[in-house]
Parts: C-alpha cells; sequence; structure tokens
C-alpha cells in the first residue's frame, strides 16, 4: 500500500494538490496551479500534483490521486416535483447536499412550456422526484411520460414515490432517457431521507458530467474525479463534525458563489407538530449564486445594499470595482487598496450568505437553520487562505457579531481559516482511508492546547 495519498481539486480557477501521509494524516505536500481548463485540465492536475510531490520521491509521485472538479461549472441540477413546499424543496435540499448548483425548481405538471424552461435552464442532470411512497403518484407519472416524449437526453435521477419508480424507469430507459433511480427523498411527510439520491447524484455526474464538458481529451481525468467539489467539502466537514463532536459551521467565499455549510445535532422536537413537512436536513449546504469575489461581485454590492450593510456613498464606489472585478475576473489584488477591497467584498459576502443560510427561506426550511450551538466557524475561499492572518479574523469576526442579521448568533463559536485547503482533501479520503481522513482533519482543527 503507498505511504501517501494526493488529493487535488480542479476549480474553475485554480487546481490545487495536497499530498497526505496515510498513516498519520500528515500534510507533507502542497501546490496550486491554474486550472488549463483552456486546453486540457490534466496539463494543470499533472503541475500541480509534480510540484506538491517533487520533495518526496516517486514514491509520493507514484501515490493514487483523488479529485474533486468543479471546472467547466460544477454539476449544474435541476429538480422536478411535486408541491413547491413540499418534494420540490426536498429535492432541491438533497440536490445542494450532493454538490450541486440548483439552477431551477419546477413544480407540479410539466407543460410544453415547462420542458422547454428546462431546456433552457441548461442542467446537467435533473432529479425528478414526487409524492412519499404509497402517496401521489400522478404527477411524478405525467412529468416523466412528458420528459419521455420531448426526447429528454440529460441524465435523469428518479427518487420519488416507490410504488411507480419501476414502472416510470422502465418508461424513461425506452425512450432514450438516461436514468438512474434511487430511493424516495421524501419517504414520508417530514421524513427526508437524502442519501441514496445523493450517491446517485454523485454517479450521473461521474458518469455523465464530467466527460461531457469536454475538459480533458482523454479518459484519464473522468477516470480520476471522484465528486463534485462542494461534495468532497460536505463530506469533509460532515467527518469534522463526527469527529470533534458539536455544531460546526463553514462559509466558502469563491469567485463565483458563496457556499455554506453546516452540521447541526438532530433535535428530537423537530418530530413534533410543527416539523418541517419536508423534512430537516441536518448536514446541509446552501448556494449563494449572486455572491462571488470576481464574477459574481457586483451581487454581493447590491445584496450588501438590500441588507443595510454599506456605509453612505460605499454602494458608488464598491459598485463600479465589482464591475471591473466582474468583467476581469482573473485581476489579482496588487497593493493594499486592492487587498482592502477584496477583504470587504469577502466580508459582504460572508456576512450575507450566512443571514441566508440561518435565516431561511434560502435555507430550504420555514423557520432556518439554528446556529446557535455551534461551536467552530471555519473561513474557506482563496481569499481568506492568502490573507494576513489578523484580516482573516476580522472577517470571520464580522460574522459572528452580525447582531443586525434577523438571526441567532452562535453562543460560543470558536473562528478558524482551512488555511491548508484540507476539507475537500478530507471529504475525498473519508471512504477509502478514514483514519487518514480524520487524523488531517483534526491536525487542522483541533484547538491549541492552553
Amino acid at each position: 500500500m503507498s505511504r501517501y495519498a494526493v488529493c487535488a481539486d480542479v476549480g474553475s480557477t485554480w487546481t490545487k494538490a495536497a499530498v497526505v501521509a496515510l498513516a498519520d494524516g500528515a500534510l507533507v505536500g502542497a501546490a496550486a496551479t491554474p486550472t488549463t481548463a483552456g486546453t486540457d485540465v490534466l496539463h494543470g492536475l499533472d503541475a500541480a500534483v509534480a510540484t506538491a510531490t517533487a520533495h518526496l520521491g516517486a514514491a509520493a509521485a507514484r501515490a493514487p490521486r483523488y479529485v474533486c472538479s468543479s471546472a467547466g461549472g460544477g454539476l449544474r441540477l435541476a429538480v422536478v416535483g411535486h408541491e413547491r413546499l413540499v418534494t420540490a424543496q426536498a429535492g432541491e435540499r438533497v440536490g445542494l447536499s450532493a454538490g450541486a448548483r440548483v439552477v431551477r425548481v419546477d413544480a407540479g405538471r410539466l407543460d410544453g412550456a415547462g420542458v422547454r424552461d428546462l431546456r433552457a435552464a441548461r442542467p446537467d442532470v435533473v432529479l425528478l422526484v414526487g409524492g412519499t411512497d404509497g402517496g401521489d403518484a400522478e404527477t411524478i407519472t405525467h412529468n416523466a411520460t412528458r420528459l419521455a416524449r420531448a426526447r429528454w437526453r440529460v441524465p435523469v435521477v428518479l427518487a420519488g414515490n416507490a410504488d411507480v419508480r419501476a414502472e416510470l424507469t422502465a418508461l424513461l430507459a425506452a425512450a432514450g432517457v438516461p436514468v438512474t433511480a434511487a430511493d424516495n427523498v421524501l419517504p414520508r411527510i417530514g421524513v427526508l431521507a437524502p442519501v441514496p439520491a445523493r450517491t446517485a447524484i454523485r454517479q450521473v455526474f461521474l458518469r455523465h458530467v464530467i466527460g461531457g464538458k469536454r475538459l480533458s481529451r482523454g479518459p484519464r481525468f473522468a477516470a480520476l474525479v471522484r465528486a463534485a467539489t462542494p461534495d468532497a467539502v460536505l463530506t469533509g466537514v460532515e467527518t469534522l463534525a463526527d469527529t470533534l463532536g458539536g455544531d460546526l459551521a463553514v462559509v466558502d467565499v469563491g469567485g463565483a458563489t458563496t457556499d455554506v455549510y453546516s452540521v447541526l445535532t438532530p433535535d428530537e422536537r423537530a418530530d413534533g407538530p410543527s416539523q418541517e413537512v419536508a423534512g430537516t436536513l441536518w448536514r446541509a449546504r446552501t448556494v449563494e449564486g449572486d455572491l462571488g469575489m470576481r464574477w459574481s461581485a457586483p451581487g454581493v454590492v447590491a445584496a450588501a445594499a438590500a441588507e443595510r450593510l454599506l456605509a453612505p456613498g460605499e454602494e458608488t464606489t464598491l459598485g463600479a470595482l465589482a464591475r471591473t472585478l466582474a468583467a476581469e475576473p482573473q485581476t489579482l489584488a496588487a497593493d493594499a487598496a486592492g487587498r482592502a477591497a477584496d477583504l470587504r467584498i469577502a466580508t459582504l459576502a460572508a456576512t450575507v450568505a450566512l443571514r441566508r443560510h440561518a435565516r431561511g427561506p434560502a435555507a430550504g426550511e420555514r423557520h432556518g437553520r439554528d446556529l446557535r450551538d455551534v461551536r467552530l466557524l471555519i473561513g474557506s475561499g482563496g481569499v481568506l487562505r492568502h490573507a494576513p492572518p489578523g484580516d482573516a479574523a476580522t472577517l470571520l469576526a464580522a460574522v459572528l457579531t452580525d447582531h443586525g442579521g434577523g438571526w441567532a448568533l452562535p453562543r460560543a463559536a470558536r473562528a478558524v481559516v482551512d488555511t491548508d485547503y484540507v476539507l475537500a482533501a478530507g471529504g475525498l479520503l473519508a471512504e477509502e482511508h478514514p483514519a487518514a481522513a480524520r487524523a488531517l482533519l483534526r491536525r487542522q482543527f483541533t484547538p491549541p492546547a492552553g
């Protein structure tokens, strides 16, 4: 068995590689190179791995690779369900937990215009849900039939009423629709079962989506990729929560989106009369597609203005800069003023994203997510990893003291930065090397003694 594992994330802009010693979870090498999506992403991946392993010899260079990817826009998911507040909402939550960016949610019976709108959203995968087990079967049957007659060729994950699963799988397959069946995401009211559909979406992503994005000329890249990057990160967050115990949250500020992850301790009171009809996802992720450091910088300014987070005149000055950054997303801060502007945009993005995640309904839950018992808040993203420690601490402190946000703040949270980008690596290792994954994450996030 190899002494090392190489974990890599092929992002839209940067490809990051980390070398982990499997015996004790030590991070023994790391490197980042620009993602070479314009030619072949393997060029950048191989360069990052070569740099990360150069000092470790041939054993590390030949170590198995565990790769996740969000290049080419990541995983775009559409959800088609029965009722917007029940199965469609449940499907959306499951899609987010699977590492997808949910680009469309339809509820009820699809008509011709609905199918056209679904095509226009350009999903990579459609999650078709509807009806609890033994409940309504008419809507999901209608929607499956509509997709079959429309000569739909985008992969479908069917995860609705179990009573018609076999029948509808056969219907779609006979019409040439790539279909994967999974257990119902909402087997009964108030019970959300995300794991089977999340697993099926991951399989479809690996089988159909990675190769379809034409990121590499040969089959090697598709064979290396094991998950969409957000899916790997959520697995890392879950592994960390199980290792350390207690509630935790992560805010990941990227160039195009700001993602928030939270793992909460299940509350038996959630099964009472006030339970969510679409179920509660105790391990969840939300994606804010209008909040990002470059492509979505104008959205950060607009959202911050709507949330009354801007100083007088700041909407004009910061807005002009944000438009420039969106037009030139490769821009790097070159001086103190640029770094200060980046920190300001990141602070606003993180603050708004945590507000939405905690308050709902953006988090997909009527009452939001209760983060009061969060003991650890982790900041991630290049802007935080490359910022001076004091600046990163200031950003996270702003989130934890956001008293005007309309959400209950964590009562005693410690804030840290994923400086070595190990959450994705931990998630990639969790299945085959769980002990190494736990040790890696524990090294990074356990508080210092004393």
